[in-house]
């Protein structure tokens, strides 16, 4: 049996200094963790309470221009650790946008694992409007009150987008999605899918409350007259 090694004073201090750290670290991201989400549950409370009447009064546009259709539109999105949700938004599309997609995708305005063009011949009138303003947004408060999405975070991917992701690029996959996030105050659309990863990323590195808060009021700010949103 070989000898066990022994460490030096030196390596025992580095080695003890290094689990403080670690330690410390980790400690300090579960508080973050659950004073964002206690924030996430109780701005979304509030806010689907503040905007109820516009939740109505969405509703009855949306109902008035196509009687037959769903106000809610609901699509599978890939959450934290790469698990499927069910996301809600209001529907601003034709009610078969799905079927029509195949034929539009070669008309992506956006390189990557994603799809974007600006004059989407499926949205509706009030569609167009509840998109540039970010309206159609809205009911994802619910998914943050579940707890499938935070007020922060990365853009959740449709499982089609995920498909061609690299390694690198399911990085972003780590934490919950969001309602909004840097990439959304940083350019949104005017930016490509590897900025919008470089951005998730580097919010993933750097998140605290505070930077948390500040992408809210960019948002809020934004959510006046967005050119970006389409």
């Amino acid at each position: 049996m070989s000898p066990t090694p022994q460490r030096n004073d030196t390596e025992a201090v580095i080695e003890g200094n290094y689990t403080t750290f670690a330690d410390g670290k980790t400690r300090t991201t579960e508080k973050y963790l659950v004073v964002k989400r206690m924030m996430d549950f109780t701005l979304a409370f509030i806010g689907l309470a503040f905007l109820s009447p516009l939740f109505i009064i969405v509703s009855i546009l949306i109902k008035l221009e196509d009687p037959k259709g769903s106000v809610f539109f609901y699509q599978t999105r890939v959450g934290k650790d790469e698990k499927p949700f069910r996301m809600y938004k209001f529907r601003s599309m034709v009610t078969n946008a799905e079927e029509l997609l195949e034929n539009l995708l070669d008309r992506n305005e956006i390189k990557g694992a994603m799809f974007k063009i600006k004059d989407d011949p499926r949205i509706t009138r009030i569609g167009g409007f509840i998109r540039r303003t970010s309206i159609d947004e809205l009911p994802q408060l619910w998914n943050v009150i579940r707890g499938d999405m935070s007020l922060v975070g990365p853009r959740p991917p449709l499982p089609r987008e995920v498909e061609e992701y690299t390694a690198y690029d399911k990085k972003r996959l780590s934490i919950l999605p969001g309602c909004t996030g840097l990439w959304q105050v940083s350019g949104r659309n005017r930016l490509g899918f590897k900025e919008m990863v470089e951005l998730d990323l580097e919010y993933i590195h750097k998140r605290n409350i505070g930077m948390d808060i500040k992408i809210l009021i960019k948002t809020a700010r934004a959510l006046r007259g967005s050119q970006d949103a389409y």
